[in-house]
C-alpha cells in the first residue's frame, strides 16, 4: 500500500526532471535550479512516505 506522501514525492521528482530537462534545453541555469530542488525535495518526501509506511506495516 503506498501512501498520500510516497504518491506526492515521486509527482515532485517527475516535475522536477522535466523543470530540469526543460532548463537544459533552452540554457537556463534558474530552470534548471528549480528542477534539481524539485527532485530533492521529491525524494525526501518520498523517502519520508517510505518509513511511515514501513512503520504502519510493522503493527
Amino acid at each position: 500500500m503506498v501512501n498520500k506522501d510516497q504518491v506526492s514525492g515521486v509527482a515532485k521528482q517527475v516535475k522536477g526532471s522535466v523543470k530540469e530537462a526543460i532548463g537544459k534545453a533552452t540554457g537556463d541555469k534558474g530552470t534548471q535550479a528549480e528542477g534539481m530542488a524539485d527532485k530533492a525535495a521529491g525524494k525526501v518526501q518520498k523517502t519520508y512516505g517510505d518509513a511511515k509506511q514501513k512503520i504502519k506495516d510493522s503493527f
